[in-house]
């Protein structure tokens, strides 16, 4: 029998409608009467939406990690150490975790389910256990991807203080025809709204900071995280690029294979 309470405050919810997924079965999406979180009943059709982990649909990946890429860099550079070590959850190919350390930032990359093409050598399994704690944790087209979030979030803040993620928060009209259901892929089962966010953030005693579809969960008060995020960054003040001292190490280590 279908759990009738909220994933993310334990409050009642119901059943809001069915939509078709995968153009074969039909499935009920429920939403919490407190938060406005909406889930879609438990997804048994996952293992064939992942049948391909990135989607044919998703035309925009490029262009949103170089986007994101702009925007996490001059976060970075107002609110914290830009010399510290970051991880990018839920990586994909490793394309972001690739443009953020030729712009000099110590990034590593984690998939479970995707193949890391991009920045091999640079995985968080390349680490050592113990340097496994980050300055600040990034996924972009994660949440919404999550049965059951705070088992990603249980992860994610045993690692950092701090998570910078991307979703798009549910529309306030036309939500049963919203694009981003993703009704052709099934991959999306998780709906936010900026309530059931800073619920998330106070559950973990931090701060909840919104940009548009980006999102920052923060143990740090007052951050202006987001203030200069379309500026341009004095090139003098940028760190040196790691595109070449990658090579090398990279070069090093095959020679060692």
């Amino acid at each position: 029998m279908e759990n009738n309470l909220c994933k993310i405050c334990g409050a009642e919810r119901k059943k809001i409608f069915s939509k078709n997924i995968l153009g074969k079965y039909d499935v009920s999406y429920f939403e919490c009467s407190e938060c406005g979180f909406v889930q879609t009943e438990k997804p048994y059709w996952l293992k064939e939406s992942y049948s391909s982990v990135i989607t044919s649909t998703d035309v925009g990946m490029i262009k949103r990690n170089i986007m994101f890429s702009h925007i996490v860099e001059n976060v970075i550079y107002g609110s914290f150490d830009e010399h510290g070590k970051f991880l990018d959850l839920a990586g994909g190919y490793g394309i972001f975790t690739r443009i953020m350390r030729d712009k000099g930032f110590d990034f590593y990359h984690e998939d479970k389910y995707c193949d890391n093409i991009f920045a091999k050598y640079f995985d968080v399994n390349d680490l050592p256990e113990k340097e496994r704690g980050f300055e600040l944790v990034t996924a972009f087209e994660m949440m919404e991807h999550a049965e059951n979030p705070f088992e990603e979030l249980d992860y994610i803040f045993s690692i950092t203080e701090d998570f910078l993620f991307s979703t798009e928060l549910i529309p306030w009209r036309d939500f049963e025809n919203w694009w981003y259901l993703g009704t052709e892929h099934g991959q999306h089962i998780s709906f936010y709204t900026a309530k059931s966010l800073e619920l998330i953030a106070k559950k973990y005693g931090k701060y909840y900071y919104p940009h548009g579809n980006l999102h920052l969960i923060s143990g740090r008060n007052n951050l202006k995280a987001f203030d200069n995020a379309g500026e341009e960054i004095d090139t003098s003040k940028k760190l040196r690029s790691k595109t070449e001292s990658d090579f090398e190490m990279v070069r090093e280590k095959i020679k060692q294979l």
